[in-house]
C-alpha cells in the first residue's frame, strides 16, 4: 500500500538550484499521491523552495569542509535514520549523497536509485562515484548523451528521465514584452556569465533600450559586477539575487539566455520555455538543451563559448517579432510532453514502486 512505502530524497542542502527545485517538485507530488516522503540533507539545513508540510525534513549534518570527523558524524546520523526507516526507497540526487547512503545504509534493508544531475566528465572522484552507483538498482540520467560518459556496467542499469515541468505555469505573455534579457543561474564558472556579459555589451550597442537581469547568487558576483563596469554596461545590468518565484519576474521579458559551458538540464530554461519566453541556450554537454529545444523552432541553440553567435541570436529575437512569437508558441508546448505527474510516475516505475 502507498502509505507503507517511504521515499527518501538525499542531497546536500536545499539552498536553491535546479536539482533542489526538482526534488521539491517530486517530493510534493509524491505526498499528493499518498506516499510517505522525506528529504535527507547531509550538508546544511536551508530550504529555499516550498515543501508540503507532510514532507519530512531530516538534517544529518553540516558542510564538512573536508573534515573526516564531521563526515563520520554525518554518516552515523544518516545510519540512524535508515535504521528507523528500514525498507525505504533512497533517491540519491547527488554523487556524495549516493556515496554516503551506501556507507550509512550498509546491512539495512533498502532500495536505491541514484540520479546524475550534471556532466559526469566534470566529477574528479569518478572511481568512488562509480562504486556507489554500482550499488544502486537504477541510475537515472537526464539525457542520452550522459549515458556515453559511463562504463558499460553502469550503462546497463541506466535509464533516461528528463526533468519535469511544474504545474501551474502561466500561459505565454501576449503583448509587447519588456526590453529585458534575463538569465537565471548560479553565479559560478560553469554558467559562463562572462560570455553573456561580453555578448550583451555588443548587443546593447544596437539595442540600447535593453537591460540584462541576472537572477542567482554565487562566488563570482563581485567579479561579474566589475566586468560589467569595465564594459561600461553596469547601469544596464541588474543583479537580482535568488528568487524562489522567479517565473513571475521573467514571464513578460523579451528573452531568456543560458550561456553555460556544460549543464545537466537547466530547470530555469525549462520554465522559461514552458512560459513561452523566447529562449537562447548554448548547445552544451551533456545535451540537456537540445533535448528540449528544436533549433530555430522552439528556441535558438548557439555553440559553447561563441560570443558572436550569442550576440547574433539576441539580435535576431530583438529585431524579429514574428520569430519571437514563433519561439514562444513552440517552446510552451513542452508542458504537455514533460508534465510533472508523468515524470514522477516514471521515477516510481524505475524504482520498482
Amino acid at each position: 500500500m502507498k502509505e507503507k512505502i517511504k521515499i527518501v530524497f538525499v542531497l546536500p542542502d536545499m539552498s536553491g538550484g535546479g536539482t533542489e527545485r526538482v526534488v521539491a517538485l517530486l517530493a510534493n507530488e509524491y505526498v499528493r499521491k499518498g506516499y510517505q516522503t522525506a528529504i535527507l540533507l547531509f550538508a546544511g539545513n536551508q530550504t529555499a523552495y516550498h515543501l508540503d508540510p507532510k514532507v519530512e525534513l531530516y538534517v544529518a549534518g553540516e558542510a564538512s569542509g573536508g573534515k573526516f570527523s564531521i563526515r563520520l558524524k554525518r554518516i552515523n546520523r544518516m545510519r540512524k535514520f535508515y535504521q528507523k526507516n528500514r525498507g525505504c526507497y533512497i533517491f540519491a540526487f547527488s554523487v556524495m549523497g549516493a556515496v554516503f547512503s551506501v556507507l550509512a545504509a550498509a546491512g539495512i534493508p533498502h532500495r536505491m536509485l541514484v540520479s546524475e544531475r550534471n556532466d559526469p566528465t566534470k566529477f574528479k572522484q569518478w572511481r568512488i562515484r562509480n562504486w556507489a552507483y554500482m550499488k544502486a538498482e537504477k541510475l537515472v540520467l537526464q539525457t542520452e548523451d550522459t549515458r556515453k560518459c559511463f562504463p558499460e556496467r553502469l550503462r546497463e542499469k541506466a535509464v533516461v528521465i528528463p526533468n519535469p515541468v511544474a504545474d501551474g505555469m502561466p500561459e505565454p505573455f501576449q503583448g509587447e514584452r519588456k526590453k529585458r534579457v534575463v538569465s537565471v543561474a548560479r553565479l559560478q564558472p560553469q554558467k559562463n556569465h562572462k560570455l553573456l556579459l561580453n555578448a550583451f555589451a555588443e548587443f546593447v550597442k544596437e539595442y540600447p533600450e535593453y537591460q540584462l537581469h541576472l537572477f542567482g547568487i554565487g562566488e563570482l558576483e563581485e567579479e561579474l559586477r566589475s566586468q560589467a563596469k569595465r564594459l561600461n554596461i553596469e547601469e544596464k545590468v541588474v543583479f537580482r539575487g535568488f528568487s524562489s518565484n522567479v517565473k513571475d519576474a521573467i514571464w513578460d521579458n523579451a528573452m531568456f539566455v543560458l550561456s553555460s559551458d556544460y549543464e545537466g538540464i537547466s530547470n530555469s530554461m525549462i520554465e522559461a520555455l514552458a512560459m513561452g519566453v523566447p529562449v537562447i541556450s548554448t548547445d552544451c554537454p551533456v545535451g540537456g538543451a537540445k533535448t528540449y529545444i528544436q533549433d530555430n523552432v522552439s528556441g535558438i541553440l548557439t555553440p559553447v563559448g561563441d560570443q558572436q553567435a550569442l550576440c547574433d541570436a539576441m539580435k535576431r529575437i530583438a529585431g524579429d517579432p514574428e520569430l519571437a512569437k514563433k519561439l514562444s508558441y513552440h517552446g510552451a508546448r513542452i508542458k504537455e510532453q514533460y508534465h510533472l505527474s508523468k515524470i514522477a510516475d516514471k521515477f516510481l516505475e524505475e524504482a520498482g514502486i
